[in-house]
């Protein structure tokens, strides 16, 4: 467990939070390993099997503390709230901002700085960790080019030429994406990006992984109280995400693609563990599937330090933080929204 911007993530399984005067206390195993006044927590997030006392879920509901339930792998179930928020404030505020396309264009081109520099440093990465067994003239050729377009992004103030760079960055990104795939090369190989169905193994796993992303950030979202259909990079569309699939980009090439890439490359993963249907499209079978969800979760254990607050955290904390800042940038406390750069 972790208390972290104002938001107590609970993660220990069994673990039990109950009132006690003014605080929160929560015990493992009939032990209390944590006590926290109510009055400094804006949130608490629980994760699987953490369960609440009646008494504290009024008592939060009565000092505007919401208590959000999500699954151990992090889907949204349900969320405690008192009778009056501030949430609704701050999606009107989310709502006014993605309406004008400025302020759109200012988010756009912060999460897209984030992905195009975080696929830049994958495959600067690759070169210095398996130079001798890829194409490198491809890749720096690439990671060049990437440099270009970022330095595009940064000072672009239109929206659609700002796509214009996200389209050629991925597809530069993923013309090279082959080279990184350095085992297993008769069945995992990559030639373009596909999808709805993946007509190949390694989008088949690119697919799957990033929905478990998608879901992580929306789950964030709706904790965060923001409305994770209304996007800034991605208009409104009837039954798409657009916020959660905005803040999305700076996750794909640090978390999705590089595990990707690891469950290939250490042969986590095998050729018969996909099926090929008649029709051409690629389903993983629920054994690889599990393997695919036990190494997500592991990696989200990972601890990493956030590269603007300066604190260390557990990976899987990456989305509720980000998700936090975007809040504080639409509520005017940050000038501008952090996406994550990989160091």
């Amino acid at each position: 467990m972790k208390k972290h911007l104002n938001t107590l993530f609970v993660t220990t399984q069994g673990a039990y939070l109950a009132k006690e005067g003014e605080t929160v206390t929560v015990k493992v195993d009939g032990t209390v390993k944590l006590q926290i006044p109510v009055h400094t927590l804006d949130g608490i997030v629980c994760f699987g099997q953490v369960s609440c006392s009646p008494y504290l879920m009024g008592f939060c509901a009565e000092k505007d503390v919401t208590i959000s339930f999500l699954t151990e792998y992090g889907r949204f179930l349900a969320r405690v709230q008192g009778p009056v928020s501030g949430n609704v404030l701050l999606r009107r505020e989310q709502y006014r901002r993605a309406d004008d396309r400025e302020s759109s264009a200012a988010v756009a081109r912060s999460v897209l700085a984030g992905k195009i520099s975080n696929s830049r440093t994958l495959l600067q990465r690759a070169l210095r960790d398996h130079g001798e067994k890829i194409e490198t003239n491809d890749l720096q050729s690439v990671v060049d080019r990437l440099n270009a377009i970022l330095m595009h992004v940064q000072n672009e103030r239109e929206l659609d030429r700002l796509r214009g760079y996200e389209g050629e960055a991925a597809n530069l990104y993923f013309s090279v994406f082959d080279h990184l795939i350095t085992a297993q090369k008769d069945s995992f190989y990559f030639r373009q990006r596909n999808r709805r169905p993946p007509l190949d193994r390694v989008n088949c796993l690119l697919s799957f992984i990033y929905t478990l992303v998608m879901h992580d950030i929306r789950s964030a979202l709706e904790c965060t109280g923001l409305d994770p259909a209304v996007g800034f990079l991605h208009r409104d569309r009837p039954g798409r995400p657009g916020l959660a699939l905005d803040l999305m980009e700076e996750f794909r090439p640090y978390i999705a693609d590089r595990m990707t890439l690891t469950l290939i490359n250490l042969m986590q993963v095998k050729d018969k563990g996909f099926e090929i249907k008649s029709s051409g499209a690629v389903l993983m079978d629920d054994e690889t599937r599990k393997k695919v969800l036990v190494a997500y979760q592991k990696r989200k254990q990972d601890e990493i330090t956030h590269p603007f607050l300066k604190e260390k955290m557990p990976l899987g904390l990456l989305f509720y933080t980000q998700a936090l800042m975007f809040a504080r940038y639409l509520r005017g406390d940050l000038e501008g929204y952090p996406a994550f750069i990989w160091r």
